[in-house]
């Protein structure tokens, strides 16, 4: 079998770099990227000790850097999968909505709807046939969590781009994938000053992406840890 190609956004840390040493571990070709220099550094040796790694830093809300990832995919030959898991928070503590600063709406919405967009019009000449597409939602897309009203909107923009992007392209399969609570650093920013130990770590998750990888689900929406006798619309 060829190696299959990856390109997963902010995997320096979190769900990110999980779900890139699990494929490095299969032996997955991965292209990276993350904000921070050092920590994305730090991801990379620790990966290339079982796989091919191009590492790129930078920030997906910028047209050069998705140039540079654009650049990287061709460079590995193409890709099998994209993984858009990078992501914005927002404030911490979130505000309701009618307290939300609106141009900080503006860059929670670039990065978490428009900037996943923006990966894909970048590398859509280097997606290979039958490539898989996840994009990385929340059950707040879904839940009206009081101060969750900038996030969870801005994943529900994401999961329409996604529900609409697999009707276009039939010929890709497009998940949109809620990977439920983390114990990650963006959860714990989210909720400031409380123990949030009682989470699951990122790995706990992993497993559920692999089988969208490898599976034979068509495009709808998923959550990690459930079963995936079904997408739900």
């Amino acid at each position: 079998m060829s190696i299959r190609t990856a390109l997963i956004t902010g995997a320096s840390r979190g769900l990110g770099f999980a779900l890139a040493r699990e494929l490095a571990v299969q032996g997955w070709r991965l292209v990276i990227d993350a904000r921070d220099p050092t920590a994305l550094e730090g991801a990379r040796k620790e990966l290339a000790k079982r796989t091919d790694v191009i590492a790129i830093p930078g920030d997906v809300t910028g047209s050069e850097h998705r140039l540079k990832l654009s650049r990287a995919a061709r460079e590995a030959g193409g890709l099998d999968a994209v993984i858009n898991n990078a992501g914005m928070l927002g404030p911490s503590p979130q505000p309701e909505l009618l307290d939300y600063p609106l141009d900080i709406l503006e860059d929670v919405y670039r990065a978490n709807a428009i900037a996943p967009l923006g990966v894909l019009q970048a590398v859509r000449h280097s997606l290979k046939p039958g490539a898989r597409v996840i994009n990385v939602t929340s059950d707040a897309a879904r839940e009206a969590y009081g101060g969750w009203g900038g996030y969870g909107s801005s994943k529900a923009a994401l999961e329409q781009i996604s529900n609409v992007l697999a009707a276009e392209r039939p010929d890709l399969r497009v998940y949109r994938v809620d990977p439920g609570d983390m114990r990650t650093r963006m959860h714990q920013e989210a909720f400031p000053g409380e123990d949030i130990s009682d989470r699951p770590l990122p790995e706990s998750s992993v497993a559920g992406f692999i089988e969208l990888l490898d599976g034979p689900y068509e495009s709808g929406r998923y959550e990690a840890r459930e079963s995936f006798t079904a997408a739900t619309s």
